[in-house]
């Protein structure tokens, strides 16, 4: 907005006393004042309202237009309702110092000046930044790459004032236009909000993909200032906002660029016992060096997440990984780290109170060299799936906390795995579908147990006579013994391939 605007305005009745040569000056915002010296509350580009309160004499009025000239307003308007008049000390002082001076009648009070040329001015700064996200949206979509989203947040900054960030569910900041504040704990305000948006500790909260994307695998915006407060424009603006950084974040997902989809055929050939000729120069390609030791982390959850969503956790809570999905899991290689688990446990200490609706379960393998990667992911798997079994919400469990079977377990070839558990247990399964007589429900109880009858009835809520008649069919039709110690842990073993 310009000052000639002022003029256009014909319900306010400024008349222009001074500055003809200068109407087309901006101005950014109206600010009224009554002391002699308001320098230092100026900041640039303001109208400023005065009733010279501030005047007792003559030279006063020097003082007063050295002081808006030194900040930079734009123009002056003023009204002696005791003189009814502007006195021509500071007309002609406004003249030496170049600044523009408007009249204000005597009727119209500085209250509705300001209501009129502030709503004005949100009108057209809302038309000035929606044309200019609009056009970074189209830049972001793919008519050509995009320039990230600090231009379009410092726009948002320079032009409505107002300080705003973008953050992941974490409390990473994507981009900003200002240092952002100590509190309040942004992040968990996200994460336990129960409508969006939401207020807290002078800041307002926006979701990017509300109702498209869980909280914790999504991003949002954090702006200075109380919504509720805000005109129609503001509130506008944001969702045009969220929509930009919703684009944005899709043109950097790297599983639509080639980065991803080599990540993704690493992983399965790893998954799938590929020779380490085939692996090794895959790795380098996605940045990994296989001279250096490396770790994997397998994450999945009970439904709480999709596997898209889930890779997108999986990749904000760890350092640089290369992640590709075997079916409902996410895994993840990346350089070796001694604190590793430690990192994923603050992590996930953050995402938490955002994962009411269902647990997130991550297992990191121990560090190993590249031609060891298919154990390193199969030892991740496992060590997934004990947290999976775990009560709590969130859960990570390393390779330290594994048994030395499953250990074991992992190096093994998977044909000979499912060879393995297929000869033992195919007959039992097969029992099972025919007579319904949950003989391995049976046998994993017993071997829980370590072979005690009483317990193991107890549990399944059975007599002890029903679990002897059941033990004794499981070795008719595998052929093992169950008192012999070598063929428990082959049962025992063959369960625990399933």
């Amino acid at each position: 907005m310009r000052l000639r605007s002022l003029l256009a305005m014909r319900e306010l009745g400024l008349e222009l006393v001074h500055g003809k040569d200068e109407l087309d000056r901006p101005i950014r915002w109206v600010v009224t004042t009554d002391l002699l010296d308001p320098g230092r509350y100026l900041g640039g580009g303001e109208l400023v309202l005065t009733g010279l309160v501030w005047r007792s004499e003559p030279a006063d009025s020097e003082v007063f237009a050295r002081a808006l000239a030194k900040a930079g307003v734009s123009a002056l308007a003023a009204w002696d309702v005791e003189s009814h008049t502007i006195p021509d000390d500071l007309v002609e002082a406004c003249r030496r110092h170049g600044i523009p001076l408007f009249r204000v009648p005597e009727d119209v009070a500085f209250a509705t000046l300001t209501e009129e040329i502030m709503r004005h001015l949100s009108t057209a700064r809302a038309a000035d930044l929606t044309a200019v996200l609009d056009r970074h949206r189209r830049l972001v979509a793919g008519v050509t790459e995009g320039a990230g989203l600090g231009p379009v947040l410092e726009l948002v900054g320079r032009d409505l004032g107002m300080r705003c960030w973008v953050l992941t569910a974490t409390g990473r900041v994507v981009a900003g236009n200002a240092e952002l504040p100590e509190t309040p704990d942004l992040a968990r305000a996200f994460l336990t909000a129960r409508r969006l948006p939401h207020h807290e500790g002078g800041v307002s909260i926006f979701p990017v993909a509300e109702g498209s994307t869980p909280r914790v695998a999504d991003w949002f915006i954090a702006c200075e200032g109380d919504w509720h407060e805000w005109p129609d424009e503001r509130r506008a603006l944001t969702g045009e906002l969220a929509s930009i950084v919703a684009l944005e974040r899709v043109r950097l997902d790297d599983r639509l660029g080639i980065q991803g989809h080599l990540a993704q055929e690493l992983v399965r050939l790893i998954a799938s016992s590929a020779a380490a000729d085939e692996i090794l120069p895959r790795l380098e390609l996605t940045g990994l060096d296989p001279d250096t030791p490396l770790t994997a982390v397998a994450a999945g959850t009970d439904g709480a997440l999709r596997p898209g969503e889930l890779r997108a956790v999986l990749a904000e809570i760890l350092p640089g990984p290369v992640i590709g999905l075997l079916d409902d899991e996410a895994i993840a290689l990346l350089p070796g780290d001694p604190h590793l688990t430690e990192t994923i446990h603050r992590a996930l200490k953050v995402l938490a109170p955002g994962l009411t609706g269902g647990g997130l379960a991550i297992g990191v393998s121990d560090t190993v060299r590249a031609p060891e990667l298919r154990g390193a992911v199969e030892e991740a798997r496992y060590a997934r799936r004990l947290a999976a079994g775990r009560t709590d919400p969130v859960c990570v469990v390393g390779h330290n906390e594994l048994a030395t079977h499953v250990l074991l377990l992992a190096s093994v070839p998977d044909d000979v795995r499912h060879m393995f558990r297929m000869r033992l247990l195919d007959p039992l399964r097969t029992y099972d579908d025919v007579h319904n007589a949950d003989l391995i429900l049976t046998l994993e109880t017993f071997l829980q147990n370590s072979g005690s009858w009483t317990r193991c009835a107890q549990q399944l809520h059975l007599h002890v006579n029903s679990v002897r008649y059941r033990i004794q069919r499981i070795e008719e039709l595998t052929a093992r013994d169950l008192s012999r110690l070598e063929d428990r842990v082959d049962f025992f073993l063959a369960l625990r391939l399933r």
